[in-house]
């Protein structure tokens, strides 16, 4: 849902520095399904050019054709463009020969070879000639019972202590609580959902289903649809996380136009509720295999809601409810939200095509590393380390940090990597909107100044620290 630009006339780039009049883009080419063959992933993807056509603006009166950046090829000029987005680091480009195969080979040889048929689940659609049960050169590191449940006593003990200080608090250190709490409720639930978590799959199932409860978050149309984000990672209309805005969308309705740019503005770090709203709970989004799971996740939520909402007012009042619940809510969609912005959006990580998307690029090249403060990281156990969880998204929460240094040993220059600051999320906020094949983004204000307000605003009051 969210889109890259690497706007030239925002942003100062050396050589590349020109201002560029306003104009629309917008994709029209068949979306298809990517045909993900085993000849693909030894790295023999097709490519397909795809048309793009530009619309004026009622109200933009100069019309311009989109510059290309340069190729990230320059060490000079990713340092640049490092500093100004906000990165420690921006890698160079995934060499075209290098396939998937070839980055998990390099994974630490202390893990397991085991099957990833339950990930690649959701990508059948996608891998068409390749037998699921037989693949074993997918490395994955081994579940340990310990570690797994040590992460269940930090989030379960982390999230009652949040309970107790908003019970204990008084009304200003009420944000800090809400804060806390919002963080901790993220839980196991990620590894459960990606079948790291125990060999036991319905024991894994429970915790899954019971750790996404108090979020009414239904676990299995969650699971089915990560898994598909994970499979088809920065594919253009595939994935199911975010995706850039597309120029026909913007253009669509004055209405519409409004809502993107104050969804995509301002209100972009809780964009994760409507995300939530609108990909799992309606039926028709799932397989008919998946439907019969999806049900018992559905009615687990509800019963949760229809038990749990009356016994939280019933005890506390309906401000109980707001303060032992919503806000918490709230706080965990924050960082849902900013999670996936800065795990996959950055001016230069293009989206593509599904006749161009390369499999290794997008999970290594077009995912990002990003350090937070210690205690987040703890609480939301590690995902931050993002880049070995695309890569194998079975490798447990406990283990990402010792996966990420042997990337960073075998494929160190080319991986995004950052530590979040505020000109980090400015640029991603102000900049990365619009679809743009060319440019990768197309900020708001550059297609429609009269109505970009919220993005101004955002410009003068968010900080340019990095």
């Amino acid at each position: 849902m969210a889109s890259r630009i690497a706007d030239s006339m925002l942003l100062v780039m050396g050589p590349h520095q020109r201002s560029i009049p306003s104009h629309r883009a917008g994709l029209h080419c068949s979306p298809g399904m990517l045909c993900l063959k085993l000849k693909s992933i030894l790295g023999k993807e097709k490519k397909r050019q795809c048309s793009v056509s530009t619309k004026r603006s009622k109200f933009v009166q100069a019309v311009a054709i989109p510059v290309a950046p340069p190729p990230l090829d320059s060490a000079e000029y990713r340092k640049q463009l490092a500093k100004n987005y906000g990165f420690q680091q921006i890698g160079e480009p995934l060499p075209e020969n290098v396939t998937f195969k070839d980055v998990i080979d390099t994974l630490p040889k202390k893990v397991n070879f085991t099957e990833m048929a339950a990930f690649y689940h959701a990508a059948k659609d996608v891998i068409t000639e390749y037998q699921f049960d037989r693949i074993s050169y997918v490395n994955v590191f081994e579940i340990d019972d310990v570690k797994a449940w040590k992460s269940v006593l930090i989030s379960a003990t982390s999230y009652a202590l949040g309970l107790i200080m908003i019970s204990k608090a008084p009304w200003y250190l009420l944000p800090l609580a809400w804060a806390w709490t919002g963080t901790a409720v993220t839980g196991v639930r990620h590894d459960c959902a990606h079948k790291s978590f125990s060999r036991n799959k319905l024991l894994e199932d429970i915790v899954g289903t019971l750790a996404f409860l108090p979020l009414i978050y239904p676990y299995e149309p969650w699971r089915f649809k990560h898994d598909r984000h994970h499979a088809k990672t920065n594919m253009l209309l595939e994935d199911t996380a975010w995706h850039p805005v597309l120029g026909e969308e913007f253009d669509s309705s004055p209405i519409l136009r409004k809502a993107i740019i104050l969804g995509y503005g301002p209100i972009r770090p809780w964009m994760s509720m409507a995300h939530w709203l609108i990909w799992h709970f309606d039926l028709n989004k799932f397989r008919p295999n998946e439907v019969k799971r999806v049900k018992i996740s559905l009615a687990c939520v509800f019963a949760f809601m229809a038990i749990g909402w009356p016994l939280i007012i019933y005890k506390t009042g309906v401000m109980g409810w707001i303060k032992f619940w919503l806000m918490p809510w709230l706080g965990y969609h924050f960082w849902m939200s900013t999670f996936t912005m800065v795990h996959h959006t950055a001016p230069h990580i293009p989206f593509k095509s599904s006749d161009e998307w390369n499999a290794a690029q997008a999970q290594l090249n077009g995912t990002v590393h990003c350090d937070y403060p210690r205690w987040i990281e703890i609480l939301c156990h590690d995902i931050n380390v993002h880049i070995p969880h695309h890569i194998s998204p079975r490798i447990p929460s406990y283990n990402l940090r010792a996966a990420h240094q042997s990337l960073q040993e075998n494929w160190g220059k080319y991986l995004n990597e950052a530590r979040w600051n505020w000109r980090l999320m400015k640029t991603i906020m102000t900049i990365c909107h619009v679809y743009n094949k060319e440019q990768n983004y197309v900020a708001f204000d550059k297609l429609a100044p009269e109505d970009s307000q919220p993005i101004d605003f955002l410009r003068k009051v968010m900080p340019d620290y990095a």
